[in-house]
């Protein structure tokens, strides 16, 4: 009885880094490692990332995102262009291939929080609304990680730093 209750007591803890990692799905994507980099006071921007697993038959897209922290959203891409680092809006949003996944991460695609209406604190959630083309509307949180920061904490953050950062997609 006695180490029954120690081990409910001490569970979570123990269990502290999955509890806190999360996966939404919405129809056949799957939306992992879901993070935001903090920004300091007085920032106008910020960067949101995940990984997006397309598990169907047929490409979706992300056509559009929403936050109450940022006036506006737009989905992006940086890359080099004869050896200057660039980045644009997607006009037409971002591709996710059937039976593929995209990288959304630092120096890649990402999102954008533009004209932020208040700074993103390290270890806050930062709600979002992504829109998909096939999936619709999914409501889901980015957990915000300090400034600088490469990934999500806790590991595992689903970035392939050894290929071409530029592209982000797999099938």
């Amino acid at each position: 009885m006695r180490f029954a209750l120690l081990a409910a007591l001490a569970a979570p803890f123990l269990f502290a880094g999955s509890v806190s990692a999360h996966e939404v799905k919405a129809g056949t994507l799957v939306l992992t490692d879901l993070w935001a980099r903090a920004t300091p006071p007085g920032a106008v921007a910020g960067g949101g990332f995940m990984t997006i697993t397309n598990t169907g038959d047929q490409p979706d897209r992300l056509v559009m995102f929403a936050s109450p922290v940022a006036e506006t959203g737009e989905v992006h891409e940086m890359k080099v262009e004869d050896g200057v680092m660039t980045m644009r809006p997607l006009a037409d949003g971002l591709e996710i291939p059937a039976h593929g996944s995209v990288t959304l991460a630092p120096g890649g695609y990402h999102i954008m929080f533009i004209n932020l209406k208040e700074p993103i604190v390290a270890g806050t959630d930062v709600p979002v609304t992504l829109t998909f083309e096939n999936a619709g509307a999914v409501d889901t949180v980015l957990h915000a990680q300090p400034i600088g920061a490469p990934g999500p904490a806790g590991g595992h953050d689903g970035m392939d730093m050894g290929g071409d950062m530029n592209k982000g997609h797999t099938q």
